[in-house]
């Protein structure tokens, strides 16, 4: 058993034979596509930090199922101090890349079936358990990527699964074989599908007996027949086909959403967790969404981290950093992300034991945590571009910057204190235009919003 490296992910994902749609069009190398790369680059941090012996406590694990050193992000929580380091180690990798890393839903996907399975077999004399476990081991031992898939298109909202005028607008079981199942629908919102090596379904809300036919788990590699994977727009990504470094604002690493179309796939009975045991569908949503909830106080803190210290940099380069206004816009902005910080670490050292052994956040820590992620981040945003000024929607392009003619007038009449090269100016507002309002701004801001349930879920 080994831990990747960040080469190794990305090299691993060569090897998929992945069907990807951008634009239109295939794509025949995902990997090195310039909208797709930034994002591997992304994931490929979570591999990088487990590689390096200063973050090794919060970055790796010990498997409670070999007793092997593992990636966190393949990790059964097994105390409140393993809760507590992800949200430290998912801060800490927000600061890295000051955009989403990706791993989090994965990982708050195994903890949850891990929980949820258990408490099946106990009820029902089910084997899914066990079918778990198994397949954790090949994902520890492998260290991959699962792309955790909760959310159906959901059609008319006011209807039940079972009710919607097209049946598959909610993942369903068409049929049932002697060595599988096959299952029809899709996936929508999915972060970092198109980088992810397994794919983890799961129920997206209550079910009742008419609809047991949703109430579906089941996990399957990214490549397997009959995935496809529609890639989803970002604002600004055109920039990211231009031969530009400056107007991207964060030029190496970026985020991703994807839908998932499931055209009549195949999966093996070893592979699903769930088949019509419809009354478990709702625990599956609720221990998720605990989970994911949990890890937004982390990423969320540490992009946040990134966007206060671009908006102190532009300060200072615009030689505003001790005018009082400035310095409570920053204590205000630290303020907010902190709290964000706090519940996530409290929900965490809150958290208790299940009977299956895996621990939980304390779910209304957690619901708290991510109502205050719902409105945070706009706030900071607000406070970024207070600062920052109206240069942030104003400013000239990159390719103006070192045209030979006109550049010279940027770099003049664009500068701030004399000895900040004005182009150090201009990378500054174009980061803070990333996370505010451009690629990153997905992210940090509708994410928040709508990620791990939208803001009613958790009231």
């Amino acid at each position: 058993m080994t831990i990747k490296t960040g080469k190794e992910y990305v090299e691993s994902l060569r090897k998929r034979k992945i069907k990807v749609y951008l634009f239109g069009e295939k794509v025949e190398n995902p990997v090195d596509h310039p909208i797709i790369r930034p994002s591997i680059n992304s994931v490929a941090v979570t591999y990088d930090v487990a590689n390096d012996p200063k973050y090794e406590d919060l970055a790796t694990a010990t498997s409670h199922l070999t007793g092997e050193k593992i990636n966190r992000f393949t990790h059964i929580h097994q105390s409140t101090q393993d809760l507590v380091k992800k949200v430290k180690l998912l801060r800490l990798l927000g600061q890295k890349t000051g955009i989403c890393f990706q791993r989090c839903v994965g990982m708050d996907s195994l903890n949850a079936l891990s929980c949820v399975t258990f408490e099946m077999d106990q009820k029902l004399g089910t084997e899914y358990y066990k079918r778990f476990t198994d397949y954790l081991k090949h994902v520890q031992g492998n260290d991959l990527v699962c792309c955790g898939a909760m959310t159906d298109p959901k059609g008319d909202r006011s209807l039940r699964p079972s009710q919607q005028a097209d049946p598959d607008l909610y993942m369903r079981t068409v049929e049932q074989r002697d060595d599988g199942i096959v299952v029809r629908g899709s996936k929508v919102h999915q972060t970092g599908a198109v980088n992810s090596h397994e794919v983890i379904v799961m129920p997206t809300r209550t079910m009742r007996e008419e609809d047991k036919d949703y109430a579906v788990s089941f996990a399957i590699p990214s490549d397997t027949e009959g995935l496809i994977y529609i890639y989803g727009r970002q604002s600004c990504d055109l920039r990211k086909l231009e031969d530009a470094e400056i107007d991207l604002g964060n030029a190496r690493y970026g985020g991703q959403e994807a839908m998932i179309i499931f055209d009549d796939v195949f999966v093996p009975w070893e592979r699903v967790f769930m088949a019509g045991e419809h009354e478990f569908a709702w625990p599956i949503v609720n221990r998720f969404s605990a989970y994911h909830r949990q890890s937004y106080g982390g990423c969320k803190a540490g992009v946040g981290d990134v966007l206060i210290g671009a908006a102190a940099t532009i300060a200072e380069y615009n030689g505003v950093a001790t005018a009082s206004h400035i310095r409570d816009k920053i204590v205000e902005m630290n303020h907010l992300n902190e709290t964000i910080y706090a519940c996530g670490i409290a929900c965490s050292a809150e958290g208790y034991k299940t009977p299956s052994g895996t621990y939980l956040v304390n779910i209304l820590l957690s619901n708290i945590c991510k109502q205050n992620v719902t409105r945070f981040p706009y706030e900071i945003v607000r406070l970024a571009e207070d600062i920052a000024g109206g240069l942030l929607v104003t400013l000239p392009s990159e390719k103006d910057l070192k045209n030979p003619e006109i550049g010279k007038y940027m770099n003049k009449y664009l500068k701030g204190r004399k000895e900040i090269p004005t182009e150090s100016r201009l990378r500054m507002l174009r980061l803070i235009e990333n996370i505010s309002m451009g690629l990153g701004a997905i992210g940090y801001q509708i994410e928040s919003m709508h990620g791990a349930g939208s803001p009613q879920a958790q009231r």
